[in-house]
């Protein structure tokens, strides 16, 4: 697969993709560059997919009468910077410039707060669940993408970094494929 996303320094912005814009980022510490990718997993309502609600859900446009469990996040302001689908769309809702609100409380390497160094790439998805290929290739070219302009680390799950506090992307997810790739 041909690798056709480009990053514009300037923007933070992936061509090639869906752009959703978000509301729920601010700016990254002053000076501090992604250095680690963080992989998630999400669907609304869980186990659902082929629908809009995560996109809704980081854009503040969830409608939450439309199912039960979304009265349980009603109060969340989350976002991350991409979502794959498993249909293989590949959406960016934050500029990688700025700083997502995926992570949480968090720590890698002794550092807090991995929000201010970090790019947070959510699948569709549930822990207990395998990701469709489809969702690797696209999470692979995104990842050579982002290497070229960011000096990437490590690349980690959502678990990694707030362990006891979650658990995506889960058990099912390759890790054989995405470590190769630091």
């Amino acid at each position: 697969m041909k690798n056709n996303f480009i990053i514009d320094e300037i923007t933070g912005w992936v061509t090639n993709c869906i752009h959703r814009p978000s509301e729920n980022f601010n700016d990254r510490p002053i000076k501090v560059k992604p250095k680690l990718l963080v992989i998630h997993s999400i669907s609304l309502p869980p186990g659902k997919y082929n629908n809009n609600f995560v996109e809704d859900f980081f854009q503040n446009k969830l409608d939450f009468s439309a199912h039960p469990y979304f009265e349980t996040i009603k109060d969340l302001k989350v976002s991350s910077h991409f979502f794959i689908k498993q249909s293989g769309d590949l959406i960016q809702f934050v500029s990688c410039n700025k700083r997502a609100w995926h992570a949480g409380e968090s720590i890698w390497n002794k550092q807090k707060n991995c929000n201010d160094f970090s790019i947070g790439i959510e699948l569709e998805g549930r822990e207990n669940e395998h990701f469709k290929d489809i969702q690797y290739d696209k999470l692979l070219l995104l990842i050579d993408c982002l290497k070229l302009h960011y000096k990437i680390e490590d690349i980690v799950g959502h678990s990694d970094i707030a362990p006891g506090r979650k658990t995506d992307p889960g058990v099912f997810f390759n890790w054989g494929l995405i470590k190769n790739e630091i």
